[in-house]
């Protein structure tokens, strides 16, 4: 929102909510989200295909647009998406990026 760009501040101090970056392995899947969307994400493993969700009920906050977003998805290409989630969410998020590709439903 406007005040969210003004402020600085993506996320209000002292709810206990943090803004995460989370790359998308697709950026068509980005081109689908609009800040203010609500949001599960699921991580896949690549070696064996199955899927777990990692989070729920997550709320858009950004869309970053750059030249280097095009990067780190299984074809070469990506998009970088914000999410407002908690700490707990922000771990299982951060730990399955590493190894999975992440996706989101709408």
């Amino acid at each position: 929102t406007d005040v969210r760009l003004v402020s600085g501040r993506l996320v209000p101090e002292g709810s206990g909510a943090r803004a995460l970056p989370v790359r998308l392995p697709d950026a068509g899947m980005a081109d689908l989200l609009a800040p203010g969307d609500v949001v599960d994400v699921l991580a896949t493993d690549p070696r064996t295909g199955l899927a777990r969700q990692v989070a729920t009920d997550v709320t858009v906050l950004a869309i970053p647009r750059s030249a280097t977003d095009l990067s780190g998805g299984p074809n070469g290409d990506g998009a970088m998406v914000v999410l407002e989630v908690d700490l707990s969410q922000a771990l299982d998020l951060t730990g399955a990026a590493l190894s999975e590709y992440l996706t989101v439903t709408l």
